[in-house]
C-alpha cells in the first residue's frame, strides 16, 4: 500500500487528519469522528516505508536521531498535508493532517466580523488560542489573507512547518519554516524586527525567548499574530506570565498590558448537518482589561469579557449557546462540551452551570 493512495483517499473523503500506527490499520479523523480504513494493519516496516517514500535524506537523518519529526508536504496544487512523525512503544508511527489547497477568507471559515478589525490594526499583539485541532491555523491564515486582500504591508510569516502557501496580492509576503529557513522561533523573530514587517505571524509562542520577543515586536510599532495551546482567554494571560521567572513577572505583566490587543480562544464543534464550526471566546485589550492584566487581577477577566458584547466580546459559553440557539449545533453537542470545557472562571459561578434537564436552552442554562 502506498502513502499516495492513503492521502488522496483521506481527500476524497474530507478527512482531517490520517494516523499511522503499528499494529493498526490505517485511520482517518472525519467531521471529529475516527474512521478505521478496512484494510491489514499496519506493520513497522509499512509505516516507515511510507514515511521514508516522503523524506528527503536530511529529514530521514534528523527523524532517526531525534526520535520524532515535523514536516510539510505537497502533491501538487491540490494536495498540502502537515505530517508529524514519531515512534511509540510498539514502532513507528504518524498522523498527517490535511492542508487545504484554498485559504478561505474570514467570512468562509465563520470567524466573527471583529477579527476584520484587528486585521486593521497597526501594533499590538493578537492571540488565536485553542487545543489542537480546533481551526487556529486556519483562522490565522484568514486574517493574513484579508490583511494581503486589503492592505499595502509587509508580512512575515514564522512557522514549525509551513502550512498554508500565500501568494503576495497587495502586501509583500515572505514566509519562513523553522530548520529549513531558520534556526528557531526565537532567531526568526530577532531577525524579523530588521526586516521592515508591518506584520508578524508566529506560529506558536513556545518559549520565554519567543514570548519575550513577541511582546517587544508588538510594542515597538508591529502587529504580531500568533498561537498558544490554550482554552480560555483568562488562562491564556495566565500562560504567558507564568513561563517567566517570579523577579520578571510584574514587567511582563506591564508589557502584556501594553500591547494585547485580543485573545481569540476557538474549539470545533460538529454541527447538526454535517462538518463542523468554530465556537469563539473573544477578549479585547480595552482600558479596563489592560488594568486588571498589569494588576495581577487575571481571574476579574471573565466579567469584563461577560459585558463587553457590545464591542465583540463574547465568552465561549454564549458562543455556545449561541450556535445552538441558531440551530446549528444540537443540544446533545452544546450540553457535552459545556459540562467538560466551561472555563474556571464559569466553574465558580454555579448558577450558570448547566442543569442537565433537557429544557429548552436560555442565555444562563439547559
Amino acid at each position: 500500500m502506498e502513502i499516495t493512495d492513503l492521502l488522496i483517499y483521506a481527500q476524497k473523503n474530507n478527512a482531517s487528519d490520517l494516523h499511522l500506527s503499528t499494529g493498526n490499520p490505517p485511520i482517518l479523523r472525519v467531521h471529529g469522528e475516527i474512521l478505521p480504513y478496512k484494510t491489514d494493519v499496519l506493520t513497522s516496516d509499512n509505516i516507515k516505508q511510507m514515511l521514508y517514500s516522503i523524506m528527503t535524506e536530511q529529514q530521514r537523518a534528523e527523524y532517526e536521531r531525534d526520535l520524532e519529526f515535523d514536516f510539510a508536504i505537497s502533491f501538487g496544487e491540490d494536495m498540502r498535508f502537515r505530517v508529524n512523525a514519531f515512534n511509540t512503544l510498539n514502532g513507528p508511527a504518524a498522523v498527517l493532517r490535511t492542508i487545504p489547497s484554498h485559504i478561505q477568507s474570514l467570512n468562509g471559515v465563520g470567524a466573527p466580523e471583529i477579527l476584520k478589525r484587528l486585521c486593521t490594526l497597526r501594533k499590538g499583539l493578537v492571540l488565536v488560542t485553542g487545543p489542537t485541532g480546533s481551526g487556529k491555523s486556519t483562522t490565522l491564515a484568514a486574517m493574513v489573507d484579508h490583511i494581503n486582500t486589503n492592505e499595502s504591508k509587509h508580512i512575515i510569516t514564522i512557522e514549525d512547518p509551513v502550512e498554508f502557501i500565500h501568494q503576495s496580492k497587495k502586501s509583500l509576503i515572505n514566509q519562513r519554516e523553522v530548520g529549513k529557513n531558520t534556526r528557531s522561533f526565537a532567531r526568526a523573530l530577532k531577525s524579523a524586527l530588521r526586516e521592515d514587517p508591518d506584520v508578524i505571524l508566529v506560529g506558536e509562542l513556545r518559549d520565554i525567548e519567543t514570548i519575550q520577543l513577541a511582546l517587544t515586536a508588538a510594542e515597538t510599532g508591529h502587529l504580531v499574530l500568533a498561537t498558544l495551546h490554550t482554552n480560555s482567554a483568562p488562562k491564556t494571560v495566565d500562560r504567558i506570565i507564568d513561563v517567566f521567572p517570579a523577579n520578571d513577572k510584574e514587567m511582563v505583566r506591564a508589557m502584556l498590558s501594553v500591547s494585547i490587543e485580543a485573545v481569540i480562544t476557538q474549539m470545533l464543534l460538529k454541527r447538526k448537518d454535517a462538518g463542523r464550526v468554530a465556537a469563539h471566546e473573544i477578549m479585547l485589550g480595552t482600558p479596563a482589561v489592560r488594568n486588571l492584566i498589569r494588576e495581577g487581577k487575571v481571574p476579574q477577566l471573565y466579567s469584563i469579557i461577560q459585558i463587553g458584547s457590545k464591542i465583540g466580546m463574547t465568552t465561549m459559553k454564549d458562543s455556545i449557546y449561541t450556535l445552538l440557539n441558531q440551530g446549528v449545533i444540537s443540544e446533545h453537542t452544546a450540553r457535552a462540551v459545556l459540562l467538560t470545557s466551561v472555563s474556571e472562571s464559569d466553574e465558580n459561578q454555579p448558577e450558570k452551570r448547566l442543569s442537565g434537564g433537557g429544557v429548552k436552552p436560555t442565555h444562563n442554562g439547559f
